[in-house]
Formats: C-alpha cells, structure tokens, sequence
C-alpha cells in the first residue's frame, strides 16, 4: 500500500510539472531563446538537483525522482520552452554523458566486474570464500572489522574500491547476518574518505590538478591530519563495530538482520542470481581470490601505465596524472580473460558457461548503470545553469573577515555543494582555487587547513547525497536498495559533518592538527558514547 502511494505521488508530481510545461509553453513560444538563461548563476541553479534528492528520500523511488529533477532543470535552461526542453535534456543531458569517453570508460568497468563478480559466484568461489571465513571469522564485529581493514587496503581508486569490497565481503557478512545497509555503509565509508588520505590515489591526482601555482601533491599530504571527516569516519566506523552499536534507521536493519532478514526491504533487481547454483558447485577460495588480486594489480599497472610510466614518468607522477577510467577499463578487461582462462584451466567454469556470465553480469549492473546516468545528466543540467559560478562567486564575497572562521565555512559550503551536485571532483574543482587565492600569500598555513576543509566537505556532502556517483557505487557492491543506503548512512555522516564542523572552527584559531585532531576523536568518541547511552534507553 506504501509503495503505491509513492508511486501515485511521483506519477502526481510529474504530471503537474508536464502540465506546467505546457501552459508555460504558450506563453514561451514567441520569446527569442537568449544566450544564457534567465536563471543563470543564481540560487536556481541548485533547485534542480535538491528537488531530485527531497523526491527520492520522500518517495523512496530513485529512477523518477532523478528524472524529475533533470526536467527542471532542462526547463530553467530552457525558459520553459517545451522544444528548448526537450533538445536540452536530450543533447546536452543523456546523449552528451553517455558520449563522454570518461563516463564510458566508467560504464565499461561496471559491466566487466560485474561479468567477474558473476564468473566468481558460478565458479563457488565466493561460496567457498564464505565457508572459510565462517571458520576463520567468529563475529560480527570481526566481520566489520575485516570489511573495513579491506576497504583502507584497497585505497586507489573509490569505484574500484565499493564494487571490490562489496564483492568479496558480501559472502561473509551474510553470513554473520550483518545487513546489507551497514555492509554499503562500511563500503561507502572505506571508499572517498580513504581514497581523500591516500597520497597514492586517483583523488589525490585530482586535488593536486586544482592547486595551480602550488606543489599540488606536498600540499595534499601537508593536508591529510586536517581532513578531518574522512579520519573522523574512519574512527567512527571501527567504534561502531567494537561498541556493537547503531542509531538511526540504521538500528532497524541490523535489528532485522540479526532475524535472518538482510534487506528489510524487498530484494534488489538480481539478488537472486547471486547466489543459487554457487552453492552446489565445488569450487576453492582460490575461485574467489585469484580473480580478485589479478583485478587489484591489473588496475593499478594500468593506472600507471595510463600515467606514462613505462615512458620514463617516475611513479608518483605517473600516478598522479593517470586516467582513471581508462585504467579501471583496461585492467579489468586484461582481469577478465585471464580469470576465464583460469577457470577453463581449472575446469570449474567451462568456456561456454563463462562467456554467458558476461551478460548476466550486465543485467546484474543495470540498475546502477541507470542511476549513474541520470545522476550524471543531472549534474550536466546543473552546470549548464552556471551553479559553480554562483557558488564561486557567494564564497568570494563571503571571504573577506571571518578568516579563522573561514574553514569551517568553507566545510559548511563543501558539504552543501556535493550534496546538491553528487559529485566530490566537481566541488574541489570550484572551491580549492577560491581557497588558494585568499589564502596563498596572506596565510599559508590557514590555506592547508581550508583545502582539507574543503575536501572533507566534498566527501561529506558526497556522502549524504543520493546522486553520488560513489553513494551509487557502494549500493552496487553491496546490492542493497540505494534509497535504503542513503536513508541509513545519513544520521552517521551528519553526525561526523557535526564533529568535523567543530574541529574545523577550533583548527581555524589553534592552526595545528596536533590539538585540533586530538580534540576532534574525543570529541567523537564521547557523542558516540551518549548516542549509545541513549539508545540503549529507548529499548
């Protein structure tokens, strides 16, 4: 009955918003289209992004509230003009992302691990990989710790790191009954913010590109102790485990997990396939790492090698100046026949049986393929309406005065922008050159502080969002029900911003993450205890 009433409302919304266009249409039709449009550069450029996410946590129904949001904002483009719309949303939206070689590089990646993931389970490899952790791990707790310890290894790239992750820990989590709500959460949580301290990762090249004139790659490991939501959240999820507590909705799904049900909501598209002829086969934990450790080495070769580091780049360089989605694409493809010649060697998994296992592994990544396209056509109607220009332009006004207070605005502003755009990139791209120009030669050292501000308020806001290119990913590695994952991780990721806010006001004034840090994981801990405190009343 819920579900239908969802369905009615967001049928409602989208038909008053056609309806809207048009009446508007009418009186549209005669204006002359102009350059820029009426909406440029101003508030409305966020309108668009916010009323995709408010729909999809209202209704619970992801695909159409992505759709509504980019309707809007092809009409604010557009003037609401129902041609103008149409072409806008069309050529400039979804034809122009899938036509970009980045996006499809990342699409190609999707689709080959997901044929692995797949080779893995008719193989028994993960089956076999779930009976041995059942003897080797005891506990739930060492089944999150072991996730987490998992997800800080893989650190050089957040896709490679939620579809990875998720793949081999699914098996020995549901063993444990640990829901697949907390099993995206650990995945999500191990993936940016790890990436975002890892001097040697696809993120840490991003961040150094932003800072020109500088010593990009010096600056973001002088950053790393004032980044303090990443670190903040990588304490939080160890206490979590060790108290053997949750709050929020989160509380719910591990209170329903523990009764044997991991989804408390209906199964993902293909959760079925995940398992099923797996369990009769004979295979090794050898099925399930092989494949794996091949994918890890595969990706990072490639990584440099995309870097030019066969061409005389030393590796750090060459790390730094990779392309990810090329790299992801041709050392999952190398994994990919090297793990069907391995099982075909083994004679667990016939040729015939591997390569059909490409298109279920296809269908089994639909669903985040979809997500990833509407959110990338959202983020292209947002830009198309000039959002980083209003953004860069209220930060520059805001920045004279206030100048210790200024990297806790500056992790307010980062939050709020990747929330509303889903992407962390995009955010660094706007905010870190505003950052440097107000700082570089007044206060070098207070400029550090506001660049890991400012990263950290990416990662945040990118956690909370449900348009989140990385919140999309860690759905697909845990095949859990995406508006679950975000509706779970939110009341952590607030809690943590909450901290980090605090941290950051102190850091602005003390200027040393020798105090700042410190103070922020007390701080952390204690919230962490009164918030486990007062659960433990309420039952």
């Amino acid at each position: 009955m819920q579900k239908r009433k969802r369905k009615i409302t967001a049928a409602a919304i989208t038909a008053v918003l056609l309806i809207a266009v048009m009446a508007v249409n009418v009186f549209a039709a005669e204006t002359a289209e102009a350059p820029q449009p009426a909406m440029y550069a101003t508030f409305w450029a966020l309108v668009p992004p916010v009323v995709a996410i408010v729909l999809a946590l209202i209704t619970k129904e992801v695909y159409s509230s992505l759709f509504i949001g980019i309707l809007v904002g092809a009409l604010f483009y557009s003037g609401f003009s129902f041609e103008g719309t149409l072409n806008h949303m069309l050529q400039e939206g979804f034809i122009s992302v899938l036509s970009d070689a980045y996006n499809v590089g990342i699409l190609i990646f999707l689709v080959i691990l997901g044929a692995i993931v797949c080779m893995m389970n008719e193989a028994g490899g993960s089956a076999a990989f779930g009976r041995w952790a059942g003897k080797h791990i005891k506990t739930r707790t060492g089944a999150q710790i072991t996730t987490i310890l998992l997800g800080i290894l893989i650190f050089v790239d957040d896709y490679f790191n939620c579809l990875t992750v998720g793949s081999v820990m699914r098996p020995i989590t549901d063993s444990h009954k640990v829901s697949r709500a907390k099993l995206a959460y650990l995945i999500d949580a191990t993936a940016a913010p790890v990436c975002i301290i890892a001097p040697i990762s696809s993120w840490a090249a991003a961040v150094s590109g932003f800072v020109e004139g500088e010593d990009g790659l010096s600056i973001f490991i002088r950053a790393i102790p004032y980044n303090f939501y990443a670190l903040l959240t990588i304490v939080t999820m160890f206490a979590l485990a060790l108290m053997k507590m949750d709050f929020g909705p989160m509380a719910l799904h591990e209170k329903n997990a523990m009764r044997g049900d991991l989804f408390t909501t209906e199964r993902p598209e293909g959760e079925e396939n995940d398992k099923g002829t797996a369990q009769m086969k004979k295979g090794k934990v050898c099925d399930l790492v092989f494949p794996v450790v091949v994918l890890v080495i595969c990706c990072i070769i490639a990584m440099i090698y995309t870097g030019g580091f066969f061409s005389g780049t030393d590796f750090v360089t060459a790390f730094s100046q990779s392309d990810a989605s090329l790299a992801l694409s041709l050392g999952s493809f190398i994994a990919l026949v090297i793990a069907v010649v391995f099982y075909a060697v083994r004679k667990v998994l016939p040729f015939r049986k591997s390569m059909e296992c490409i298109p279920e592994g296809f269908k089994a990544m639909v669903p985040a393929i979809l997500i990833l396209t509407f959110a990338w056509t959202l983020k292209a109607m947002t830009d198309s309406l000039g959002a980083s220009v209003f953004v860069e332009t209220a930060m520059k006004s805001a920045s004279d005065g206030l100048m210790n207070l200024l990297p806790a605005i500056i992790f307010l502003v980062g939050c709020f922008l990747a929330f509303a755009t889903g992407t962390s990139w995009g955010t660094f791209g706007i905010l870190i050159p505003i950052v440097v120009g107000v700082f570089e030669t007044s206060d070098p050292r207070l400029m550090i502080i506001s660049i890991s501000a400012c990263m950290a308020g990416a990662v945040c806001g990118d956690h909370c969002s449900p348009i989140s290119d990385t919140t999309i990913m860690a759905s697909a590695g845990a095949q859990c029900n995406h508006v679950n994952h975000v509706s779970t991780q939110l009341p952590y990721a607030i809690v943590v911003a909450a901290v980090s806010f605090l941290t950051y006001i102190l850091a602005g004034f003390v200027k040393t993450a020798w105090i700042a840090l410190p103070v922020g994981i007390l701080l952390m801990l204690a919230v962490l205890a009164v918030l486990r405190l007062f659960y433990a009343e309420a039952k």
